[in-house]
């Protein structure tokens, strides 16, 4: 690797790393033999790494210079991250440039990106790097300068006719994001997975490097937000057409084709069906917060105060209730979207037998014929050696502990994976 580091890195030999996650934009399948260049945003046309996706679309890990680590433990007028420029090539799909992925030291940052076949870009007429599809990452919310949050009572009044219409609190399967302000017309919608949200939201909120129960309360923070927004129709009911906005002055910050980090992902993974909730009250509770730092809001939680108090040793619901007081609990949604059957309630692992592990052997063996690396099973209901090596398989792929049991963030990875390509069979 090219040890050249930057100006504004001269002074570390600190370092995160970065892996590279392709698939078709066209029915979501890995893209295997996609090119990767990597540069750094001061110096774009420099090339640093060259790496190329395997089967499952994915590149090495690659190690790369970052600001020392210090900078993101409290707050600091130097930048915590580096920004690098990363370019996807392949002679049969749009090229794309993201420009802006930040590297944490110390942390893993894992950049997913969707490729559009050859020619089906919007007034593309070749595959060459001035055509391609340009990303820009912005800054983190805790280092650029925001727009705070507008208050608003955190729970919505039942009595309003009209504002609430769901009858239970249900993990949403997508979620529509529209990127600005409510009243910006022009500004865009997305269709974003609810997970896929969350840690797009919390990798732009907080930092990777902060400890774990600290990211633990504010993934459940910005969960809470997001249901309430789900639960009450919030937009919708005003006569809008999404769920959410990108806007930091009345919801939560979401970027377009940011990159996410290892641990925030892990830890939504193991929390994304969980919200908050006080007594007596079934709607989630819309959890607002702030930095803290630049902006205060008393009885809200602050990010940095978070990250204060996980640095003491403070549980996560310790935390939320420092903030929100002692009458927050954690509640548990009740049902799931897009999930075949809900998680067993208990591990399978080698000597489990039954209806659970057959439909994990059957998941292991449709995934299969999108990821070939993922080792095909006989279907009989027990989970012996040959089931575990798939389940490993699996689960090094997916960036979750390769253990070989699954356990509840396996479940639903495998539900939400085979799901997808299930669909895309019935679609062919």
């Amino acid at each position: 690797m090219d040890q050249q580091l930057y100006p504004a890195q001269m002074d570390t030999q600190e370092f995160g790393r970065l892996e590279i996650d392709v698939t078709s934009a066209q029915n979501g399948y890995p893209l295997e033999n996609v090119t990767v260049d990597i540069s750094t945003a001061e110096n774009p046309d420099r090339i640093l790494e060259e790496i190329t996706t395997d089967s499952s679309g994915q590149t090495k890990s690659v190690e790369l210079a970052a600001p020392p680590r210090s900078y993101s433990e409290e707050p600091s007028a130097q930048q915590p991250y580096a920004n690098y420029v990363v370019t996807i090539k392949n002679p049969n799909f749009e090229n794309v440039v993201i420009t802006g992925v930040e590297i944490l030291s110390g942390e893993t940052a894992i950049q997913p990106v969707s490729l559009l076949p050859q020619g089906t870009a919007e007034n593309s007429e070749n595959n060459s790097e001035d055509e391609a599809e340009s990303i820009v990452i912005g800054p983190h919310t805790l280092f650029g300068d925001f727009p705070p949050k507008i208050a608003e009572s955190e729970i919505k009044p039942l009595e309003e006719s009209g504002e609430i219409v769901l009858s239970r609190v249900v993990i949403p399967e997508y979620i529509i994001v529209h990127d600005g302000p409510p009243t910006d017309s022009n500004a865009q919608n997305y269709y974003v997975k609810y997970k896929d949200y969350i840690k797009n939201v919390a990798c732009s909120e907080i930092y990777a490097s902060w400890p774990a129960e600290t990211i633990k309360a504010n993934v459940l923070a910005i969960q809470s937000f997001t249901l309430n927004r789900v639960y009450t129709e919030w937009y919708r009911n005003k006569g809008y057409g999404f769920t959410i906005t990108s806007s930091t002055a009345y919801d939560q910050k979401w970027i377009y084709g940011r990159n996410l980090f290892s641990s925030i992902s892990s830890i939504v993974d193991s929390l994304f069906n969980y919200y908050l909730s006080r007594p007596n009250v079934k709607q989630p509770i819309l959890t607002q917060y702030c930095d803290g730092d630049k902006v205060s809001c008393p009885n809200w939680m602050t990010q940095w105060g978070s990250k204060a108090l996980g640095d003491q040793g403070y549980s996560a619901i310790q935390i939320i209730r420092e903030f929100y007081g002692n009458d927050m609990y954690i509640n548990q949604a009740e049902a799931i979207s897009g999930i075949p059957s809900s998680w067993p309630g208990n591990d399978l692992s080698i000597g489990s037998r039954g209806q659970k592990v057959r439909q994990i052997q059957e998941q292991l063996n449709g995934i299969s014929k999108g990821y070939p690396l993922v080792p095909s099973v006989a279907i009989d209901g027990i989970y012996g050696n040959k089931t575990a090596d798939s389940v490993k398989v699996f689960q090094e792929i997916f960036k979750l502990p390769a253990t070989g049991i699954v356990d509840f963030p396996t479940w639903y990875k495998l539900s939400e994976i085979y799901v997808g390509v299930s669909r895309i069979a019935e679609l062919s």
